[in-house]
């Protein structure tokens, strides 16, 4: 799946928007991107759209995408994106009213390891 085809979601489109046009979605709306873009395209596709982001280096792009692929983050939640969104200047949730924005699940299937891992998590946090 490459990058485009996460503009099922509202809120990755809303990223990859911003990213298209240049602007700086700054540190955690960069980690958004790359914790969901790691199931769906390749480090060259990722890196190229980071670099899109204004303030935002090859190097550092690729540093971030190491990061994340390399610990396979789960995306994250609504709760934490808007957490996130709160300390910095980019919106990452275009429309925080909304119940549903920054649901990555809803409209993004992502492979089995992924719900796994998940499941997994809240199991032990359950114990």
């Amino acid at each position: 799946m490459p990058v485009d085809d996460l503009r099922k979601n509202n809120t990755m489109a809303h990223i990859l928007d911003a990213l298209d046009g240049g602007q700086d979605i700054g540190h955690y709306g960069r980690l958004t991107f790359a914790m969901v873009a790691q199931y769906f395209a390749d480090e060259d596709e990722i890196v190229t759209r980071l670099q899109k982001d204004k303030d935002f280096s090859e190097e550092e792009a690729r540093s971030l995408y190491k990061q994340v692929s390399s610990k396979e983050y789960s995306p994250p939640s609504r709760d934490s994106i808007l957490e996130w969104q709160s300390q910095q200047d980019f919106q990452i949730i275009s429309d925080p009213n909304d119940p549903d924005a920054g649901n990555m699940y809803q409209d993004l299937t992502f492979p089995e390891k992924v719900y796994s891992s998940i499941s997994n998590y809240n199991e032990k946090k359950s114990d």
